[in-house]
């Protein structure tokens, strides 16, 4: 996600010592916080329905229909293999994803009284950490509710997003010509800034990744999933801020998120 050139300090011969030089340090280096209340989300509706004992995903992609009687039905291209999907009581209902049987994430999902509000509260298991990631995202019904259905059913712009602060970190260093990314969650690559590919390890949702540095501020980071394209981060530094603009490719939804420099 970012280039840092790397000027060599002290040379040790036998005899002399070269006076070190500075070291410049690129401008992405750093642990960086993201403030969810600076994020810009996508307006495009997140639309699904249960109804008649069934579920229907219709703005995953790609899309699915599977029975909601609390089993673990068998689901493709996401980055899960199952999910399970039940009514809690007539105005929530709860989704459960899991690959190779370990949860990935537990959900349950209310509406309110008046049914035009959605509250998502999701507890996501992270492939190599045992410390939880928890959100809760506040959503609003856009047109009007299907009728029929679930009351938990329709298409919802999310409105709002929190997040647990483990979920919120992510530490960037430049070495040479590579850049490298950790997360607390155990999320973490390293990658060349030509634009090649780079394995991405402890994600159920990007195997691969690519980092491509446009200017001395400006990184673009493509990540994949079985060598489909899911993802693209234009990243942009400022000072202390730094600004990505995440375009979900399956999806086609971009939102922009602001982190400040820990």
């Amino acid at each position: 996600m970012n280039k840092s050139e790397r000027i060599v300090a002290c040379v040790l011969a036998a005899a002399f010592c070269v006076p070190a030089i500075a070291v410049a340090q690129s401008p992405f280096d750093g642990t960086w916080h993201t403030d969810l209340g600076k994020a810009k989300l996508s307006p495009k509706p997140n639309v699904f329905y249960l109804s008649q004992g069934w579920y229907h995903c219709v703005s995953c992609s790609p899309s699915y229909d599977v029975k909601a009687d609390g089993t673990d039905q068998p689901v493709t291209g996401q980055a899960y293999d199952t999910v399970s999907v039940s009514e809690v009581d007539p105005k929530s209902i709860s989704v459960t994803t899991k690959k190779a049987g370990k949860a990935v994430f537990e959900q349950t999902r209310s509406v309110s009284a008046d049914g035009k509000v959605l509250t998502v509260k999701t507890t996501s298991h992270p492939m190599n950490s045992d410390q939880p990631i928890t959100t809760e995202v506040t959503a609003k019904l856009a047109g009007v509710a299907p009728a029929g259905v679930h009351a938990t059913s329709g298409s919802w712009v999310i409105d709002k997003l929190k997040e647990s602060d483990n979920g919120l970190d992510m530490t960037l260093k430049t070495s040479g010509d590579e850049i490298t990314m950790t997360e607390p969650t155990g999320e973490s690559y390293t990658a060349k800034l030509d634009g090649t590919d780079a394995p991405y390890k402890g994600s159920y949702n990007t195997d691969t990744v690519s980092v491509k540095k446009i200017d001395a501020h400006t990184l673009e980071e493509t990540d994949k999933r079985g060598g489909q394209v899911i993802e693209v981060d234009k990243m942009t530094v400022a000072g202390n801020k730094l600004t990505v603009v995440a375009t979900n490719k399956l999806t086609d939804r971009t939102s922009t998120y602001v982190a400040t420099k820990k």
